[in-house]
């Protein structure tokens, strides 16, 4: 039994939408971020960086989104292509791009003072942040193309991480969603059975994008 410490709209979306959508059992475990829970004792034996997700499986404790990602994937077969497969080199890809390059960008985003020693430079640092998250979405998308899913096996968590980066790209002076590929590609993942009823488990209404 997995237990997936979370808190709605954060990057924990990602492993609780894949522990849905793999049908395995798992308790979800709310974190307060208002009341700083993360930053917690109990929490920071969990996690010293004090950050969300954490996933608990058999005593032990697994930090940073991707890596609790390709975890599930690897343990529970269906949201990844089997090792050697022709794809799955692109599935590392993607993994990988969201994770480094998307989200961390995301961070730059919501946490600008976090970057700048002089608090005068917090503005440019958020606006800098948006141009290069706006950028990488179009590149994405570019390389989305009309496809229906990235990789061309089909369906993965590589799509589920995607739709998660474009929700946070809603508060962008230019939504992702706005790009068409984009905002396709967002409506089929948000129409699967598993993602409903995670946005629902989270208490997320609509519009999710």
């Amino acid at each position: 039994m997995y237990e997936l410490h979370y808190s709605p709209g954060t990057a924990s979306l990602l492993p609780h939408m894949m522990l849905r959508e793999l049908g395995v059992p798992f308790q979800l475990r709310l974190v307060d971020r208002e009341a700083k829970e993360q930053a917690a004792p109990d929490y920071l034996k969990l996690n010293p960086n004090g950050r969300i997700p954490v996933l608990v499986a058999a005593g032990q404790a697994l930090y940073e989104t991707a890596a609790i990602a390709l975890h599930l994937a690897d343990r529970h077969p269906g949201l990844a292509p089997p090792v050697g497969a022709a794809d799955r080199g692109d599935y590392y890809k993607w993994m990988v791009h969201l994770a480094n390059t998307t989200q961390a960008e995301f961070r730059a985003w919501f946490y600008s003072h976090e970057f700048v020693a002089d608090p005068a430079c917090e503005a440019s640092a958020h606006a800098a942040a948006g141009k290069r998250l706006a950028a990488n979405f179009q590149t994405i998308a570019a390389q989305l193309g009309d496809r229906p899913w990235l990789l061309a096996s089909g369906f993965s968590a590589a799509d589920l991480y995607l739709l998660m980066m474009v929700r946070w790209g809603r508060t962008l002076p230019s939504p992702a969603r706005e790009i068409p590929a984009l905002g396709a590609h967002a409506a089929r993942v948000l129409g699967r059975p598993a993602v409903q009823e995670t946005l629902a488990a989270e208490g997320l209404a609509a519009p999710y994008i």
